[in-house]
């Protein structure tokens, strides 16, 4: 695979994964829109080895104090923090990897990935996190995040199934819709993501453990590496610019992005 086009897929997932502006919708739409080939699986494995890298470092003392709670979680002594927030992380991710099991063994997964699909994901769910946005409150931090918040938003993040839609934008609508305040839903959001990733990179590298060879195995990474200075300067920023600033810049983007990929697919 040419260094380019690999260095473009890999800073392309990077750069979208933790951002609300979907990053499979946006390598769905890349060989399309500019005639390179698909990058294939190894390559997809690889991107999200490094944002997953990414996301454990940034938020590593949340991730070190889950990885606390799995013993007591093991016992079923949910009576800490640490066990709370690990029960909190199973729960949410549940309810996505089932549906994704489904969509996947049916082959419904395949059929949403076109081009009308993810404008419309693009264009509506971006209109719906700056109405989440505007309307929620702002009273909830993270340490709030109880049982109950993590179901429902393990439901809102069921929704990320649709190519378009965005992982972190729909668990961040959800949660703003909960009342967390800007930078704590994206938290909530970011710590959800991690093992989501893990699950479906670990799905995607069982597909082709047996067939990489070593120029794929080079190819993969240097697609990691990249994929985590993408995400890892990503989501520095976007954390840093919620202290100040709203999700209208993104829901701008997604807006035109989503009637320009209409106006593609009607047209």
């Amino acid at each position: 695979m040419h260094l380019f086009h690999l260095f473009l897929v890999a800073v392309l997932q990077g750069t979208t994964e933790f951002l609300p502006i979907s990053s499979s919708g946006h390598l769905i739409l890349f060989p399309a829109l500019t005639g390179f080939a698909d990058q294939g699986q190894v390559i997809d494995v690889a991107v999200h080895v490094g944002t997953l890298g990414a996301v454990v470092l940034y938020f590593w003392r949340d991730v070190a104090t889950a990885i606390r709670g799995v013993p007591g979680l093991l016992r079923w002594q949910i009576d800490s923090q640490e066990t709370r927030l690990a029960l909190g992380l199973v729960v949410a991710t549940i309810p996505a990897v089932l549906v994704g099991l489904v969509l996947q063994l049916t082959g419904w997964y395949d059929a949403l990935r076109s081009v009308t699909v993810i404008g419309w994901a693009t264009l509506l769910f971006g209109i719906l996190l700056y109405f989440a946005d505007r309307t929620g409150q702002a009273e909830r931090e993270t340490s709030d995040w109880s049982l109950r918040h993590a179901l429902i938003l393990g439901l809102w993040q069921v929704l990320s199934l649709i190519p378009g839609t965005s992982r972190s934008g729909i668990a961040i609508t959800g949660a703003r819709l909960l009342g967390y305040k800007r930078e704590d839903a994206a938290r909530v959001s970011m710590l959800m993501s991690i093992p989501l990733i893990f699950a479906s990179g670990t799905l995607l590298a069982s597909e082709v453990a047996y067939t990489a060879d070593m120029q794929a195995a080079r190819d993969g990474a240097l697609a990691a590496l990249f994929a985590f200075i993408a995400a890892f300067a990503a989501l520095a920023l976007m954390m840093r610019l919620l202290r100040s600033v709203s999700f209208t810049p993104y829901v701008i983007y997604r807006i035109v992005l989503g009637v320009g990929l209409l106006v593609m697919a009607y047209t």
